[in-house]
């Protein structure tokens, strides 16, 4: 068996989450009363959904999703419009030592995910290539 990640998030409720997460990834393999279970295959990841307690901000910044092209970014976007999941803007950004191209959506319980390209690696550069990290403000906030 290949290698995957494994995500397991506390949502406040798990028939929004459900539907949102369905609409990001598509159908759950699992859908129970108290449980909801989805894989995706490109790229496979594993998310499990499961009633809990939500505790303001924690240590998660966001999750993200690298894909290999400016065009598979639209497509992320274009196929989430298509299911009825409205995301920000795709934009083109230099943000981690990075310019990239992203887009973001947020799940119920306001988890962000990106869905972003690397277009060109800015960390030998000495440029305004922005911050070294994530800021507070979501809205300027990447993955390397």
């Amino acid at each position: 068996m290949a290698s995957a990640v494994h995500i397991s998030l506390n949502v406040s409720d798990l028939s929004r989450s459900a539907d949102f997460y369905r609409r990001f990834l598509g159908e759950p393999v699992k859908l129970l009363s108290d449980y909801a279970k989805f894989v995706a295959k490109e790229p496979e990841i594993h998310i499990a959904l499961q009633p809990g307690p939500i505790a303001g901000s924690g240590a998660l910044s966001h999750l993200g999703i690298r894909v290999d092209s400016p065009e598979r970014v639209r497509q992320w976007k274009e196929g989430l419009a298509q299911r009825g999941l409205a995301a920000e803007d795709v934009e083109r950004e230099a943000c981690c030592y990075a310019l990239q191209e992203k887009f973001w959506v947020a799940d119920p319980d306001g988890n962000r995910w990106e869905v972003y390209a690397v277009l060109e690696d800015l960390a030998e550069k000495d440029s305004a290539a922005g911050k070294s990290c994530c800021e507070p403000d979501p809205a300027s906030c990447c993955a390397g």
